[in-house]
């Protein structure tokens, strides 16, 4: 057992981190808490498994934020061509979608996870579900409680790969951030990421148009620091609020903005085939005896959900440019974002200055941390996927490293 590698999580980071111990000729058993592995990540490719995005290296890693010059390296290790390498290497063909974006060929997350797990146990890796890992004891070795007894056992070397703080139902609590803490780790408070945000709506909208899509527009907004985005996607009317892959690209600054100010308010194009100057003749021709709400559907093609949206913040009598210019920058005021526990991701954890170039805790040698345990963001479209295991590559490289100095 002393010889051994441990690993505590069974996502993507901690399984890739395996691999690179293993195929080094290093010893790993790897508990998780969950009945089975990988949870997370089957239910992330549910709709279609988004592995990475196929966009050029350059593009690619400005995708991460205020952690891009610490996830570089790990990323040019494990770009987007290697994890499809890697995912070819495993008999699992991709292909890039009319996004830009990459998927397994069956669009599922079983087959791959299947292949990965068969080629693990292969290589000598020992699965121990049902393990919660609850810290360490007075002698440094690590405390599990399974569902008969508490154990203890020591280790060669150990990986954390236990997620973030989203998802508890699949294994992902943020429970280990107390026990890091304990220890002198350095961490940042856990923030939603790729979540969606609350909005005071009618209660005409909340009961009409909760569920419906809002496609085919853009969203425009300034965050705080007074840059400007626009970005065309789609999002989904709730009955609390917004949510979708076009929210999950602004959320970090949405919510930070919310953070700054209370509120944020961004603007949606819901015309943006046509120019501001095309809209408003368009308008003007609209007959004394139609309806707004039925010219906005026969001229416009608007469905009920933008019409909604267009007249939930449209002042009373409003005139036919207000109109046009509600149309082409519909306010949305969102004043918090849904429960960290809904987001798909979180923001926060170990810091990266808590970490060597290894991934290994300075304050705690022998540790090291991988996968969305550090605190880093990125928004949905498969960089989440890749830079956790490109984290779980790096750690688990680093522990290698730091086995073969002792030999």
């Amino acid at each position: 057992m002393k010889n051994s590698v441990v690993i505590i999580g069974g996502g993507p980071a901690g399984l890739m981190a395996a691999e690179q111990i293993l195929q080094a000729g290093f010893k790993v058993d790897l508990y998780d808490a969950m009945p089975t592995v990988g949870r997370k990540f089957l239910l992330a490719g549910i709709g279609g498994l988004n592995i990475t995005h196929s966009e050029p290296f350059e593009t690619f890693i400005t995708r991460y934020g205020t952690s891009q010059a610490q996830l570089t390296p790990l990323l040019r290790a494990f770009d987007n061509q290697a994890l499809r390498q890697w995912c070819h290497d495993l008999g699992i063909t991709t292909f890039i979608g009319t996004s830009g974006r990459v998927f397994p060929q069956e669009m599922k997350a079983a087959p791959l996870l299947r292949a990965w797990l068969a080629r693990l146990k292969r290589q000598g890796l020992q699965l121990h579900p049902r393990h919660r890992w609850l810290g360490w004891n007075d002698t440094n070795e690590i405390v599990l409680q399974n569902p008969e007894q508490i154990v203890t056992r020591p280790y060669a070397a150990l990986v954390l790969a236990l997620g973030g703080a989203s998802w508890k139902k699949l294994g992902s609590d943020g429970a280990w951030y107390t026990v890091l803490a304990a220890k002198g780790v350095k961490l940042s408070p856990f923030k939603p990421s790729n979540c969606g945000f609350l909005v005071n709506w009618s209660t005409y909208l909340t009961e009409q148009c909760a569920g419906h899509p809002i496609k085919a527009i853009t969203l425009t907004f300034t965050d705080f620091q007074g840059q400007i985005e626009t970005r065309k996607g789609e999002l989904m009317l709730t009955e609390r609020g917004v949510e979708g892959s076009l929210m999950y690209a602004f959320s970090a600054r949405i919510r930070d903005a919310i953070e700054a100010y209370g509120k944020a308010t961004f603007y949606l194009d819901l015309c943006p085939d046509y120019t501001e100057s095309q809209l408003l003749k368009i308008l003007q021709a609209k007959p004394h005896t139609k309806t707004w709400g039925a010219y906005f559907k026969s001229k416009l093609r608007l469905d009920r959900a933008k019409t909604a949206l267009i007249f939930e913040s449209l002042p009373k009598e409003a005139s036919t440019p207000l109109i046009c210019q509600w149309l082409k920058h519909c306010p949305v005021t969102t004043h918090a974002t849904t429960p960290l526990d809904e987001a798909i991701s979180t923001a926060g954890g170990i810091c990266w200055d808590a970490l060597d170039e290894h991934l290994q805790l300075k304050v705690l040698p022998q540790v090291f941390c991988v996968g969305e345990m550090l605190d880093w963001e990125a928004a949905t479209g498969g960089y989440l996927l890749n830079a956790c295991l490109a984290s779980g590559k790096a750690g688990g490289l680093g522990v290698v490293k730091y086995l073969k100095d002792k030999i």
